[in-house]
């Protein structure tokens, strides 16, 4: 099968699974869960399933302990609405996208204060040397220097 088959699969899985959730999972400990992304193999045997939780770490390992019991079911009721000849195995990963995306932003935050206070003590400065530190040419003509020349 193509890569394109493939990627079009893990999309419907995506929202498959989604939905699955939200409809037809009733366990108490899954959690405020958003399914992420699902990756499928080439050989669309094995199908990851990301996902994020909203809450604490208790709330993470409550939903992850949920998605592990309703696997069977997922996997099943994926394998009916794909209808392929083997329904792919499914793997639940906690996306860390969201703890990624929170730690680039502290450092951006960090480095535009950095900046700022760099814009705010080059405000009041001057140069160190003369106000045009490049050198030219002498435009005094010395009479002594056209003798040397010569």
């Amino acid at each position: 099968m193509g890569e394109a088959r493939a990627k079009q699969l893990a999309d419907r899985i995506q929202v498959l699974v989604a939905e699955l959730l939200e409809r037809r999972v009733k366990d108490p400990r899954l959690g405020f869960v958003t399914v992420t992304d699902a990756r499928l193999t080439g050989d669309l045997r094995e199908a990851s399933v990301f996902y994020t939780v909203y809450g604490d770490e208790q709330a993470r390992a409550n939903t992850a302990a949920a998605l592990e019991s309703a696997r069977g079911l997922i996997r099943s009721e994926v394998g009916k609405a794909l209808g392929l000849r083997h329904t792919p195995s499914v793997a639940f990963f906690l996306d860390a996208v969201p703890e990624s995306a929170g730690h680039i932003e502290e450092l951006l935050e960090k480095a535009r204060t950095a900046d700022a206070e760099v814009a705010k003590a080059a405000a009041g400065a001057k140069p160190a040397g003369d106000a045009d530190p490049y050198k030219r040419p002498h435009d005094d003509s010395d009479p002594a220097d056209e003798d040397e020349q010569d």
